[in-house]
């Protein structure tokens, strides 16, 4: 079992949720509260939590099904969030406020998979 506090992944994907979470959903209008709002919320915490799921599994064909997850629902914060800047219902500041750090996500995701899939 790993422990997921140690992986820089986590970290990184933990803060943006943080982000997401103080910067974006605030600013949501109240129309999409049950829709957008609620799918951008749900799949920013997702990626970190599936990171925390897959540390508890014993092998590492099995943690990288739950990174492979974490990577899907990093992609769906991406579209999530360029949907929302489509609708101007976010800035440009706003969505450059998450624009970098879901890319720098998905690629750490994408190596980390890679390695573990390469046998290290």
């Amino acid at each position: 079992m790993r422990d997921y506090k140690k992986l820089d992944i986590w970290k990184k994907a933990h803060s943006f949720t943080k982000l997401v979470y103080r910067e974006i959903l605030p600013v949501m209008p109240p129309e999409e509260k049950f829709a957008l709002t609620n799918q951008l919320r749900r799949s920013a915490y997702s990626i970190p939590m599936n990171i925390v799921e897959g540390c508890g599994k014993n092998t590492d064909k099995d943690f990288t099904h739950y990174l492979d997850n974490a990577l899907g629902s990093a992609l769906e914060v991406e579209y999530t969030c360029l949907l929302i800047f489509d609708l101007e219902y976010i800035s440009q500041d706003k969505y450059d406020l998450v624009y970098q750090p879901i890319n720098e996500i998905k690629a750490m995701l994408i190596s980390f998979i890679k390695f573990l899939r390469d046998g290290k």
